[in-house]
């Protein structure tokens, strides 16, 4: 469906009964400020609407719904896929969306979707628990996010996504009816308001459970961290309609509804950790350790291949002898964490005996030091930006994501250095976690030419073979479909798979006025359309790659523009 060029006079009319002045923005500056995300996509909001409360959202909805007028949401705008924009209405959030609760001695938080993700752990921090979900942007990314594109993150694994943790869910369809699945009154009342949309879940349920060859697809693919489409297997893990509709949310991108708060199961957070880092000949051996060490008391195995190392060089904690080394060398950090000093001890004991066997060719051992350790997941978390740092003027640093199967993750890595080559991005990198078999890789890229948009298309249909046809991996494993992945669904999931994504998409939103264009394109360009312009500003300014890490910090946020909004 396409967006709308501008609104129905009748339709903001009713808006501005509703809301005050301030909460609708209009102007071009503010709404140019808003035309990107993370992503190197751009779109233009007809509207901004900053809503303060579960009330407003619902009227903003229902009033969209009836008007039809696609609405997106967007929470910190830290997405990496594209699916945080649009060229209609966009619906952001206020400083009241930050309330969470604790239950049962930190066992369970309820949380509104503005709270930092961060912040949720603090929260949890005296329990000695955390939520699942750990994204490397989880200092600046929110629950409305984290919940919404399922992401996940270093220690999370697939266990501890939002979709394996979550407890409850209120929940705002596009009609603007609410749903807390959390309270039997609402449940009640929302059987006999939406009788045929519960019907019509179950029925695909039921269908897509006596498909034995469907349901083993989706077992195998949720055996790998895997965020592209919708997160079917709902449909088979769940009978109950309701519990399939809370985590049929899960992952959706604000393409089924408005998360209005979550309530997750937390996990232990351990007080006792051991931090190593590892250099190995070759990226064979380092994946050969990382599947040893899924048996293992690991929390983490990051993968860094030598060019994730040497855009680092010379950060604190790394070693120079880690550096400019053979291309092939692959390192691997890995922690450990436990509940108190003396299994801490005997852990790290059980993984020096392991390691001996891998035969690393530089180490940093497992340490014990809090600042040591700091240095080198910073070590880590520096690799995505370190590219952005030296990218050329005009160019975009562009992070991709993929899950491999744990026994491919070698060949993986490999299949993508040879398309480094192929396409001439020599500054890519590729880092990791490696236990889940997830990789992201970084590059950088011009859309200022057809050549160099046909080059990133023709790319991305290698990457696209390599990973979802050859191994049978993820093309998103934890960033969202979004724009960006969103022509290649089919072609990783099939046919059968996807036409169940179309049903469930026409179930829950039959109007398709949530986020449209997301997750489910037709147009099998959309990931080479929208691109953002990246002119040259300032030699400061030009150094931003507009990820909104630093954001949350900012002096400026909600006072002026930050910098990425410049």
């Amino acid at each position: 469906m396409q967006t709308q060029r501008s609104l129905n006079p009748s339709y903001l009319a009713a808006l501005r009964e509703r809301l005050t002045p301030e909460q609708l923005i209009e102007d071009i500056s503010r709404r140019r400020a808003y035309a990107t995300d993370a992503s190197f996509y751009q779109l233009t909001p007809l509207l901004i609407v900053h809503l303060d409360s579960l009330e407003e959202v619902q009227d903003v909805l229902a009033l969209s719904f009836l008007h039809n007028v696609p609405v997106t949401f967007r929470a910190a705008g830290t997405s990496l896929s594209g699916q945080a924009i649009t060229d209609s209405v966009l619906i952001t959030l206020s400083a009241e969306w930050r309330g969470h609760t604790i239950h049962n001695q930190g066992n369970q938080i309820t949380l509104q979707p503005g709270v930092v993700g961060a912040d949720a752990n603090k929260y949890l921090a005296p329990y000695g628990r955390k939520i699942g979900p750990d994204p490397a942007s989880i200092n600046s990314c929110k629950i409305g996010g984290i919940a919404a594109n399922n992401a996940s993150g270093m220690c999370c694994g697939v266990a501890n996504n939002t979709f394996y943790t979550v407890a409850a869910m209120t929940i705002v369809l596009a009609d603007g009816t609410i749903l807390n699945t959390a309270d039997p009154q609402s449940v009640a009342s929302f059987q006999v308001s939406h009788q045929g949309l519960l019907e019509n879940l179950s029925v695909l349920a039921r269908d897509v459970q006596g498909d034995s060859e469907l349901c083993e697809l989706i077992a195998h693919k949720y055996r790998l961290k895997n965020t592209t489409g919708y997160a079917v297997n709902a449909l088979t893990d769940f009978t109950d309609p309701i519990d399939i509709l809370m985590h049929l949310m899960v992952g959706s991108e604000g393409t089924l509804g408005f998360i209005a708060d979550i309530t997750y199961n937390t996990v232990v957070e351990h007080p006792h950790r051991a931090t190593g880092l590892y250099l190995f000949a070759n990226a064979t051996q380092a994946c050969d350790l990382a599947s040893r060490l899924q048996s293992a008391p690991v929390d983490a195995a990051e993968l860094l291949d030598q060019r994730a190392l040497d855009s680092v060089k010379g950060k604190p904690g790394l070693p120079l002898s880690f550096c400019d080394r053979d291309p092939q060398c692959t390192a691997l950090l890995i922690e450990t964490a436990a509940p108190d000093a003396a299994t801490l001890a005997s852990q790290i004991e059980e993984l020096e005996a392991i390691m001996a066997g891998f035969a690393p060719i530089e180490q940093v051992t497992f340490t014990t030091d809090k600042t040591l350790a700091t240095q080198l997941w910073a070590i880590r978390k520096a690799t995505f930006p370190a590219v952005g740092a030296v990218r050329e003027t005009g160019t975009t640093v562009i992070i991709e994501d993929v899950s491999f199967p744990s026994e491919a993750l070698a060949q993986g890595v490999q299949g993508l250095h040879e398309l480094f080559v192929k396409y001439q991005y020599d500054e890519a990198i590729i880092f990791g976690h490696a236990l889940a078999g997830n990789l992201h890789f970084v590059f950088t890229q011009a859309f200022d030419t057809d050549e160099q948009i046909a080059r990133y298309d023709a790319f991305m249909q290698d990457v696209a073979q390599l990973v979802a046809v050859r191994f049978g991996g993820s093309l998103k494993a934890e960033h969202g479909t979004g724009r960006n992945m969103a022509p290649f669904v089919e072609l990783e999931w099939g046919e059968k798979a996807y036409r169940v994504m179309q049903q469930v998409k026409q179930i829950m939103d039959p109007t398709y006025v949530l986020n449209p264009g997301v997750i489910l394109n037709d147009d099998n360009n959309v990931h080479i359309k929208n691109l953002k312009a990246l002119p040259a500003a300032n030699e400061i300014v030009d150094k931003c790659i507009e990820c909104g890490f630093c954001e949350v910090v900012c002096p400026s946020k909600e006072l002026t523009f930050t910098p990425r909004q410049t």
